[in-house]
């Protein structure tokens, strides 16, 4: 049975576009309604590293024992423990700069057939996420280890009639040996899940981040710690939130030696005695701001402007800490989509108004233009109907 269990399972993955995978073994635990997935691996078919995508180690799935059974309702948990999940940039994504992925029908189809109950809890216990761009220069390789993380009720099998009756919480070692934490309240049972989380990254080593801030800023820290505060609700597709970093004792690798004098090295100095500059915060060395994120999950705009007076209130007015402010609830993204929702209505409106009044202007000019004065036109009568109407 196992074998024939594990031989399905391993045409499954094999019928993945793209992608080549294995399973060495499947265990199974009649007694408590479980089976176990050993040895888990799936890559690319053309991967540019020996290092898999999904690499998990030990995967067990069974009958979620409790309320929902004696409700008539058969969910599934999951517990893995150290999964790993390698993402490399340019193994997913074509030269043209489309995802190169399977729909989502396939990767659904995929893990119906693995777990065919729905999941209502899903726990990982020690796991590894990584990123790497191998062709930027230089190589961007980012990750998180220790990898704890819970999520329950995720098919609602307790019934709550909570907004978001899901709960998820996380911890995590990030790169620079900073600890990831994060907490939320989820509905997945919808198409774009709604969602209130918070999140914050403490303490951690800011020249871990050099091959991200040399790639895209051209600034090599010498030495600092970095700390990450955010908030961030979804509700019916509409998101509303922000991101607050902060960089506190930093110091920036001087690229330039004395004896330099060409107008690089000048700019170079002068980009970085602003930076000192801002990050004078009374007498600390501390750079923080807050950046505003808000609109539909399809369309986000990023509050560039607020963001660089809130360095500026940082270094000068209020200093920010690495805590949430607690600003940001689930409410804020109803009712700023429901204001949004107005404001369309409105434009709408006012574009139907501006294009009756262009046809009846251009009518006017026709008619008036006559010798005919029975055929002319009262056109401020006319726009103010129109206004009236709409």
């Amino acid at each position: 049975m196992p074998y024939y269990v594990r031989d399905e399972l391993n045409k499954t993955l094999a019928d993945i576009p793209g992608y080549y995978g294995h399973i060495d073994d499947v265990g199974i635990s009649l007694y408590r309604g479980a089976y176990q997935l050993n040895g888990l691996y799936l890559d690319k078919v053309d991967s540019k590293t020996q290092t898999p995508f999904l690499n998990f180690p030990k995967t067990d799935i069974s009958i979620q024992w409790g309320g929902a059974l004696l409700d008539g309702r058969v969910v599934s948990e999951i517990e893995m423990q150290h999964p790993s999940i390698s993402y490399t940039f340019e193994d997913h994504v074509a030269a043209d700069g489309s995802l190169d992925e399977p729909s989502a029908d396939v990767w659904y189809a995929v893990l119906t057939d693995i777990v065919p109950l729905q999941i209502n809890r899903f726990e990982t216990i020690d796991g590894e996420f990584t990123f790497t761009g191998l062709y930027a220069e230089p190589n961007i390789d980012l990750y998180l280890s220790n990898v704890n993380a819970l999520a329950t009720n995720l098919q609602n099998a307790e019934q709550s009639s909570l907004a978001l009756p899901s709960t998820l919480k996380a911890t995590a070692t990030t790169i620079g040996n900073g600890i990831l934490d994060l907490n939320g309240k989820l509905d997945l049972i919808k198409e774009i899940p709604d969602m209130n989380l918070d999140m914050t990254i403490k303490n951690a080593d800011i020249t871990a981040l050099n091959d991200l801030t040399l790639h895209y800023a051209g600034i090599d820290f010498e030495e600092g710690k970095f700390e990450l505060a955010s908030e961030l609700a979804i509700a019916d597709g509409y998101m509303k939130g922000y991101f607050k970093p902060l960089m506190t004792d930093t110091k920036i690798v001087d690229k330039w030696s004395d004896e330099d004098t060409n107008i690089f090295k000048i700019a170079w100095e002068s980009f970085v005695g602003l930076f000192k500059f801002v990050l004078k915060n009374q007498g600390t060395d501390t750079l923080a701001t807050n950046i505003p994120i808000e609109g539909s999950v399809e369309n986000t705009e990023i509050g560039i402007w607020s963001s660089v007076f809130n360095i500026f209130e940082n270094g000068w007015f209020n200093a920010f800490d690495s805590n949430v402010d607690d600003t940001i609830g689930f409410n804020d993204a109803i009712t700023k989509k429901n204001d949004s929702a107005e404001a369309r209505k409105e434009a709408r409106r006012l574009r139907r108004e501006e294009r009756r009044i262009e046809r009846v202007t251009n009518r006017a000019q026709r008619r008036n233009s006559n010798d005919n004065p029975d055929d002319n036109i009262d056109l401020e009568y006319e726009i103010e109907q129109i206004k009236s109407d709409t």
